[in-house]
């Protein structure tokens, strides 16, 4: 059984259909990246696995556990949506760490609002400074967001997304808010974890990055998958005459 599986998932915004029939399934220990031109719906596809926008059909199971079904979909709490979105982690683009809190904070805070027994919060501080530690922060525990270059914030916001341990690690273009120079330690992190078998899914702007790294690519356009395969099938040898069309601007 896959870990993740999406069937049939669309999503409208008024008469645009953003997604429309996006089913994939997601070994654990794998990684899917996804590749498209802006306004593809990558972006959107995230967002509703991660619970920040509600499809508008279709079925998403993580280990056979059904987290949505269309048909139900009335009857999510927000508890209940909270309690589901702990199986992904999301990085977003722009980082979105808390200004007012030092990196380590930064990783920590969900777990400690979790966790109401405040005498287990030093083990919270403890695997926060470990997973600093595994993004080549260890030093820069006490920094404030202000004080850390483009790739140092994102590789806080890795850590904050590790610190919860979701079944799914998504990035969303986690290098197109960086100086040419910073992408790469940012790439590198994820290599990384990538050959630790992390599952994740990568919406990415970086062919040779995402035919490197990834496992299986997807590629959208219009809302919909073109084309999906392995990924050096899909980037080095597509069989779409669209997929061909786009990376040939790479």
């Amino acid at each position: 059984m896959a870990l993740l599986e999406v069937r049939n998932i669309e999503k409208h915004f008024g008469s645009t259909k953003v997604l429309e029939d996006i089913s994939f399934s997601l070994e654990q220990g794998k990684a899917l990246a996804i590749i498209g031109s802006s306004g593809s719906g990558k972006t959107t596809l995230l967002r509703c696995l991660n619970f920040l926008e509600t499809p508008d059909s279709g079925l998403i199971t993580v280990r056979g556990e059904k987290l949505f079904d269309a048909e139900n979909k009335a009857s999510f709490s927000e508890e209940a949506i909270r309690q589901k979105r702990l199986h992904f982690g999301l990085v977003f683009q722009s980082f979105n760490l808390f200004p007012q809190y030092t990196a380590l904070e930064n990783v920590t805070l969900a777990g400690k609002l979790r966790e109401k027994d405040k005498n287990r919060w030093p083990e919270i501080e403890k695997q926060g400074l470990e997973l600093l530690d595994r993004m080549g922060l260890a030093d820069r525990a006490g920094h404030y967001p202000h004080q850390l270059s483009g790739g140092q914030q994102q590789r806080v916001a890795i850590a904050r997304a590790l610190a919860l341990h979701p079944d799914v690690l998504c990035f969303d273009e986690p290098t197109s808010a960086l100086d040419p120079e910073l992408t790469g330690e940012v790439l590198k992190v994820i290599r990384s974890l990538a050959e630790q078998d992390t599952t994740m899914i990568i919406v990415t702007h970086e062919m040779a990055f995402a035919r490197d790294v990834a496992d299986e690519v997807i590629f959208m356009d219009g809302g919909l998958i073109v084309e999906q395969g392995s990924a050096r099938q899909v980037i080095e040898n597509p069989k779409e005459e669209r997929t061909r069309q786009f990376l040939s601007r790479y």
